[in-house]
């Protein structure tokens, strides 16, 4: 089994940039790897089950599924149903956490999959990097400051 794990910290409180990532739909107002997304069959993008169909810009395709979302411990978790990606078994999670220390906020993203031993290593690269941290670096640049 492979793993990603990312963290960091967003100079803005929990409540701010949960407020900008809860929304399982909400991926293209604030990652910049997305381009469009949707909720299949009219479901509620915080209803856990629902399957958002997303593309990316290059324009692939992936489809995942909400596993799990709390707003009090400012959470979600979601599993891969399709993707470009040669991998299969794949949950992530998506955790913040407040700083109390000057209000801001420690934002942790991980995900285990499983796939060939010999693309591991570039997977895990390519999902912390463009994925995770992409993600991460647009939110600090979206939220951190006044």
């Amino acid at each position: 089994m492979a793993r990603v794990y990312i963290s960091s910290v967003i100079d803005a409180p929990a409540d701010r940039v949960w407020e900008r990532v809860r929304d399982f739909n909400g991926l293209p107002r604030w990652h910049p790897a997305i381009r469009e997304s949707r909720i299949e069959n009219g479901d509620p993008p915080d209803k856990v089950g629902c399957i958002r169909d997303f593309r990316l810009q290059n324009g692939d395709r992936i489809r995942e599924q909400l596993l799990g979302l709390s707003d009090y411990d400012y959470f979600c978790s979601y599993s891969i149903l399709e993707s470009p990606m040669p991998l299969t078994d794949y949950v992530a999670t998506l955790r913040l956490t407040p700083v109390t220390d000057g209000d801001k906020t420690f934002v942790e993203w991980s995900a285990d999959f499983e796939c060939a031993a010999d693309v591991a290593d570039e997977l895990t690269g390519s999902i912390g990097e463009n994925v995770f941290q992409a993600g991460f670096d647009a939110l600090k640049r979206q939220l951190s400051g006044p």
